[in-house]
């Protein structure tokens, strides 16, 4: 039996070229902290969902991420899917959508909240 199905072999491709492309060939100071964290394909490989985060933070004044969502979203989805279909050996190379991942940000925010419970519990009496 397969580990893996294919449409997650091709999406784990997809984002290490992807990581190459937005490093090497991206010139945009918005884009330069961006980190992917997991490429999702549809099962008849026309989509592809590319969600991301912002390290250290996101650009300065921009919550969420929706500067860099709206970048990637834009024209700059065209030359990634271009520069993918260089890179990769697909028949077709998939549509791609970015999407900020903010369970990063929901898992530091309830890992604070958790150890705030802790501290004022230990505290009282």
């Amino acid at each position: 039996m397969k580990e893996y199905a294919r449409t997650e072999r091709i999406g784990t491709e997809l984002q290490r070229k992807l990581a190459q492309v937005l490093r090497t060939e991206v010139r945009d100071p918005r884009l330069k902290f961006i980190t992917l964290q997991e490429v999702r394909i549809s099962r008849d490989l026309a989509h592809a969902k590319v969600y991301f985060t912002c390290f250290p933070t996101c650009f300065p004044g921009d919550e969420g991420g929706v500067e860099q969502e709206h970048l990637l979203n834009g024209r700059l989805a065209g030359f990634l899917r271009w520069a993918l279909a260089r890179r990769a050996r697909l028949r077709t190379v998939p549509q791609l959508r970015f999407i900020h991942d903010v369970s990063i940000a929901r898992g530091e925010r309830l890992s604070h909240l958790i150890e705030a419970a802790v501290a004022t519990d230990t505290a009282e009496p």
